[in-house]
């Protein structure tokens, strides 16, 4: 009996569509996927006619990493620890800035492929769809994103809001405003589910405003929608829009924490230092790029499973802006 494409894509569990580029556009194909194919190809006896017979791709000893918005500090952290497990391993690090735009993010990828070994990419706005059409082109591994299928590091952003709420609903706080991330964002929809969970558990009410976007001048906007609401508290998305939500609550007068407490996200450097010192939840932005690039190179090397999520824990930084409700 003649074996198929079809035979071979069944064997190595991969498209039709896979196994016809891992023969003719092998550099399409990521080395561990083609390896697949090829192994596959051979116990079925099967031959592209007319294709040549790739082989092992050379290493180019670059990897790349996208981030969505380098004015974030946030991604400071997370590069900081990609290039400190590259250099452990004599690896270069090329590094882009999509500025959230999908679009871009696909062009740097594509790009990007054709110049590294594989790709970090951190906070994409791309849909689950587009991400899978990528990782076939270049060994890829997100960031703060989780696709299945696609090897991911993530931080539990659910618990850190859990833990968040907890804190506060401890301090005797029953109406909170939660101050929304960008729609799209995964991250955002990790910190929602912690929320209703725990708000539900201890009989907090949550008044949720947004989309914002995740900077200071969201935090701005955000501030006076809060206290129209006539909450005792506010969570931020991330620590750039408590830092806007205090400095909007500065300027008209409402003292933090006497009057309302304000809880951020990410412990950025500058959160221990502002005034107050902010409450916050520490993101592990550096073990993650560490161990994004360890997942990366695992995968280069055929020893980590595709199918990796890795999650890092979160913590509560309790400081000076928050406290028991006033009265």
């Amino acid at each position: 009996m003649t074996v198929t494409i079809h035979d071979v894509a069944r064997r190595a569990n991969v498209s039709i569509s896979t196994v016809s580029r891992a023969f003719t556009s092998p550099d399409l194909v990521r080395q561990q996927t083609r390896t697949r194919v090829l192994a596959a190809a051979h116990e079925l006896g099967y031959h592209a006619a007319g294709a040549p017979q790739p082989g092992p791709a050379a290493r180019t000893g670059h990897i790349g990493i996208v981030v969505s918005d380098l004015g974030n500090p946030f991604f400071t952290g997370v590069l900081n620890g990609v290039q400190a497990r590259a250099r452990q391993d004599d690896i270069a690090v090329l590094f882009a800035n999509s500025d959230e735009d999908p679009a871009m993010e696909q062009n740097l990828v594509r790009r990007m492929a054709k110049q590294v070994d594989g790709v970090v990419l951190c906070s994409p706005s791309m849909t689950d769809d587009q991400l899978r059409a990528l990782a076939g082109q270049t060994t890829l591994v997100l960031l703060n994103r989780e696709v299945p299928g696609i090897p991911s590091i993530v931080m539990d952003a659910a618990d850190g809001m859990r833990q968040a709420i907890e804190h506060l609903a401890a301090l005797g706080h029953r109406r909170c405003a939660y101050l929304g991330g960008p729609r799209a964002s995964w991250a955002n929809r990790a910190r929602k589910q912690g929320l209703a969970e725990t708000a539900q558990k201890h009989g907090t009410d949550v008044v949720e405003f947004g989309p914002f976007p995740p900077v200071f001048e969201g935090g701005l906007q955000g501030a006076d929608l809060a206290l129209a609401a006539d909450v005792t508290a506010i969570v931020a998305y991330n620590d750039l829009v408590a830092f806007g939500a205090l400095a909007r609550l500065n300027a008209r007068g409402v003292p933090v924490p006497e009057e309302i407490s304000l809880v951020g996200f990410d412990d950025l450097v500058f959160a221990a230092i502002s005034a107050p010192p902010l409450t916050t939840i520490a993101m592990p932005t550096e073990a993650a790029g560490r161990a994004a690039v360890t997942i990366l190179l695992g995968l280069l090397d055929g020893e980590a499973d595709e199918h990796t999520t890795q999650v890092l824990d979160t913590h509560l930084i309790v400081r000076a802006t928050t406290a028991p409700p006033a009265g």
